[in-house]
């Protein structure tokens, strides 16, 4: 089968990355996995600086994981593997780096390391139709790609063991529920309400979005008080920029109309 590796789109400030071995349900084989650092990579270095990142996938499928034929045709199993999962995490630990939001784009079922890309993005918009499933424990292997270490802390330990042990599948409006994703609409509306959520998070600031996903990501890794810590050298920081001082000195302009305040015994 002939692998048609990970394409990469830069316009507007938005990044889009594209999983496009469709005929292989997007499965990730070696030349994949490298081809995806690569093209990680390259956003992180781009010039001008994108200001978000669109995952998105080509075919009925988001992603059906690892390429389970690729590893039971190895010679040396054990170390293609490790090599295949040792690349994939070298490029997640990539993107969750990048100094802009990431919005997965999930058109259609994600299994096993796909699922570990969905918990590696900010955003997370999902078909009605998708479902998610760990897939290790059928073909006889443990969780990798970030998925036994990020999937608690977005749905909880006892929904992410659940997931994980039984290997049951989870359908869209579960996923929506369990917080998997982050929003779920009707399959034909998905391109349109991406390209306005991407659009959107263009829009605005890019230090300051991407400040933000940074400090969201870092949230369930340290104390309150680091964070908070995080949070004030931060805010600092971006209010020296020139973009900061002249949005704060626009809102804070005279000529700009103040909310009317009621007068004692009005309602509120």
């Amino acid at each position: 089968m002939t692998t048609t590796l990970p394409q990469l789109s830069l316009s507007g400030g938005v990044a889009t990355i594209r999983l496009a071995r469709p005929d292989a349900g997007n499965a990730v084989d070696l030349p994949t996995a490298l081809a995806l650092r690569d093209v990680v990579a390259e956003v992180a270095s781009a010039t001008p600086p994108v200001h978000v990142v669109a995952l998105r996938a080509d075919g009925r499928l988001f992603c059906a994981g690892g390429d389970v034929r690729a590893m039971a045709a190895a010679t040396d199993r054990p170390a293609f593997v490790a090599e295949l999962a040792g690349v994939l995490h070298e490029t997640l630990e990539a993107l969750r780096a990048l100094p802009v939001p990431v919005v997965a784009v999930v058109q259609g079922p994600a299994a096993g390391a796909g699922v570990g890309l969905v918990l590696a993005a900010d955003v997370v918009l999902a078909a009605d139709h998708v479902t998610f499933v760990a897939a290790y424990p059928s073909v006889g292997l443990s969780p990798d790609c970030g998925v036994s270490a990020l999937l608690p802390g977005v749905v909880g330990a006892r929904r992410a063991a659940l997931f994980l042990l039984t290997g049951a599948p989870v359908d869209a409006a579960t996923a929506l529920d369990w917080g998997l994703v982050s929003e779920v609409c009707p399959a034909e509306t998905l391109d349109a309400r991406a390209g306005a959520v991407v659009g959107a998070i263009a829009a605005l600031p890019r230090q300051a979005v991407g400040e933000a996903a940074r400090l969201l990501r870092r949230s369930g890794e340290r104390s309150y008080a680091a964070s908070l810590a995080d949070e004030a050298a931060t805010i600092a920081r971006l209010s020296s920029t020139d973009e900061a001082g002249a949005l704060l000195a626009a809102f804070a302009s005279p000529a700009r109309p103040t909310p009317a305040r009621p007068t004692p015994g009005e309602p509120t």
